[in-house]
């Protein structure tokens, strides 16, 4: 699954495409800081797969994923936060994301699971 990482936090970006890379279910295709960006890099990369976080600088996950969604080859969204509040993962649902997966239980295995 080729896959697209948004976070503003390139730390996490650059430990995430480690782990994932290490996986061969995954390509990281490409990185996002902020929700413009990962417009940009959706329709430029066509990935299967954007993880998300839910806090952007410009917006928010919830609002971005049914943006990406309206795209002509829409991806599937996983939700992501360092928050594990209950309530994203019933937001994530009302998004038309596939999945939220708190940023501590982030794995190639919980990611595979959350997009079927």
């Amino acid at each position: 699954m080729r896959l697209l990482i948004v976070d503003d936090d390139a730390r996490f970006r650059g430990l995430l495409r480690m782990l994932l890379e290490e996986s061969p279910d995954f390509e990281v295709v490409g990185e996002a800081h902020e929700g413009a960006a990962a417009m940009a890099a959706a329709k430029e990369l066509d990935p299967d797969v954007v993880l998300l976080d839910v806090h952007l600088p410009d917006t928010t996950g919830f609002e971005l994923t049914p943006r990406l969604a309206a795209e002509s080859s829409a991806p599937t969204v996983v939700l992501t936060s360092s928050r594990g509040d209950e309530t994203y993962q019933q937001l994530a649902h009302e998004a038309g994301a596939s999945a939220f997966l708190p940023k501590h239980e982030l794995s190639a295995a919980a990611i595979k699971q959350a997009v079927g």
